[in-house]
């Protein structure tokens, strides 16, 4: 099975969000799959590596991707029972800066005075406008990737990738709701359209 790989977050840390808060990014996901995964059955959950113990933060992930399973019909094995399919889970934590960002003040030299969202620093009225200021160097964000395989005896029927950047001022940078986001955007329109990647704010 082909490997996912991840458009580059090149298109979000080019863009600013509003500065008198967090910043906010999308997450970008990317699935792949030979049919439409129409079955549906007992599902186990497990690390990607294969590690005897699992941590608590991949603990945290696991069930995110687990939740999202249960939501879409899998249904967990009773006690003792062998699992219809496999699901692995991985992830990686990576400390970074945030990019730059506008101010949310811009000036119109054809009259008024108005705020920007991260995709727009316009000014109200006609014109030119421009930001006044800048800001946002230097802060604290964590670029998140969760990885997850679905697969039934030996073979993969399905796999996902999904990245984020996420502002750790932010209230949901904590890891439980960074995991969910994540997650929720893999599964989205599950099994979703194979090779293409898609963005969910």
């Amino acid at each position: 099975m082909r490997r996912a790989v991840l458009f580059p977050l090149t298109a979000a840390l080019a863009l600013s969000a509003c500065a008198t808060g967090p910043q906010r990014f999308p997450v970008e996901a990317t699935r792949f799959h030979y049919d439409a995964v129409k079955q549906r059955g007992t599902v186990s959950v497990e690390p990607l590596q294969g590690a005897a113990s699992a941590s608590l933060e991949y603990k945290t992930y696991a069930a995110a991707v687990q939740a999202e399973l249960l939501k879409l019909g899998f249904t967990n094995p009773a006690p003792g029972a062998t699992a219809q399919f496999i699901v692995t889970v991985g992830f990686t934590r990576t400390d970074r800066a945030l990019p730059p960002r506008r101010s949310p003040i811009t000036i119109g030299l054809g009259g008024g005075v108005g705020g920007g969202g991260w995709r727009s620093g316009g000014g109200v009225g006609g014109g030119v406008s421009f930001p006044v200021g800048g800001g946002g160097a230097g802060r604290g964000a964590i670029v998140t990737e969760l990885a997850v395989r679905i697969r039934q005896g030996g073979d993969a029927i399905w796999e996902g990738q999904a990245q984020s950047l996420t502002d750790t001022s932010a209230p949901d940078a904590d890891v439980a709701s960074v995991a969910a986001r994540l997650a929720s955007a893999l599964f989205k329109d599950f099994p979703g359209e194979s090779g293409r990647t898609i963005e969910v704010k």
